[in-house]
């Protein structure tokens, strides 16, 4: 067996979205306001649920769940690719990036079952609202929550110990602006045939199972809709699920497309495109999407208000 003399590459280059020096300092202010909005707006739902009575329901302990999954899958690639914009090399060390690709899996994952969760509360909510708090019940959304970051820390790991068996020795250039796999198994020098295979099927499991499970609770929902007489019900009903579904369009379809074809069949510079949408843009949405359209976060954000800056009256 022939033995390879190249050293193993203890660093990556992470060559970002664009080489264009005019790009990058516009591009760098642009994703800084992304990322800062991302942040405050989902923190600000955590808190605005944590400290509202009213918020305090299966729902809204889901969806602060998804903010929570929504501010750190951010923060694990946003500060990285600002690096990029402003320094000649973006230099992540082999250690540092496995960790990125690491949880980002983690929280990746954990979104798609997350929604997934999210569409089966709301099937609950409108075909049997009288046994929601009966089957909706605390122990049971804990019980959800636990299994969505539960399958994705298992994902994760998974990756992380077949990834370590890959020998890196050719350019250590990433044609990306983070460590994902597809980009990284580029720079293989041994076999990621394993790796591959992994990733489709874990890939199709993560995507097509939660995307199956809100396909079919939607289904349910619309025949329960078209059921209620009054116009007024039915348009109710309907906004109570329209911002979900506008969240999973968006998510669902860039991740398919990034991981639901062979590495040799995609392309890297469109999986750059598509990666922005779930790593950067779904992340600062799913904040003004949930509270832009829900009366009650409205009204809670109100009364929140008025506790924390009370109006003097003489």
């Amino acid at each position: 067996m022939e033995e390879v003399n190249d050293t193993a590459v203890s660093a990556f280059i992470l060559s970002g979205l664009t080489e264009n020096p005019k790009l990058q300092l516009p591009l760098f202010f642009f994703f800084l306001g992304v990322y800062l909005i991302t942040v405050v707006g989902n923190m600000g739902m955590i808190i605005l649920i944590l400290f509202s009575s009213q918020l305090h329901t299966p729902m809204y302990y889901l969806l602060s769940s998804l903010s929570f999954i929504d501010c750190c899958q951010s923060t694990v690639i946003t500060p990285k690719m600002l690096v990029n914009f402003v320094t000649e090399k973006n230099v992540i060390p082999y250690p540092e990036c496995i960790v990125q690709f690491y949880f980002f899996c983690v929280f990746a994952v954990a979104e798609c079952h997350m929604l997934a969760a999210m569409a089966y509360d709301r099937y609950v909510a409108i075909a049997n609202p009288l046994l929601y708090n009966v089957t909706m019940s605390y122990p049971v959304c804990l019980s959800m929550i636990f299994w969505v970051y539960g399958v994705g820390l298992v994902s994760a790991t998974t990756h992380i110990v077949f990834l370590l068996r890959v020998f890196f020795c050719k350019a250590s250039i990433i044609n990306h602006y983070f460590c994902d796999l597809f980009p990284l198994l580029e720079l293989s020098c041994s076999s990621t045939f394993i790796n591959e295979v992994l990733s489709l099927s874990f890939s199709a499991f993560h995507i097509i199972a939660p995307a199956m499970t809100i396909l079919s609770s939607y289904i349910f929902i619309i025949v329960n809709i078209l059921r209620i007489k009054s116009t007024g019900g039915r348009s109710k009903a309907f906004n109570t699920c329209s911002s979900h579904i506008m969240a999973v369009a968006i998510f669902f379809g860039s991740t398919a497309f990034m991981y639901l074809q062979p590495s040799s069949i995609s392309s890297l510079g469109q999986g750059k495109l598509s990666s922005v949408f779930y790593t950067i843009v779904v992340p600062m949405l799913n904040p003004m999407i949930y509270s832009l359209r829900n009366k009650d976060v409205k009204v809670a954000f109100k009364k929140l208000l008025k506790k924390m800056f009370p109006l003097n009256k003489d």
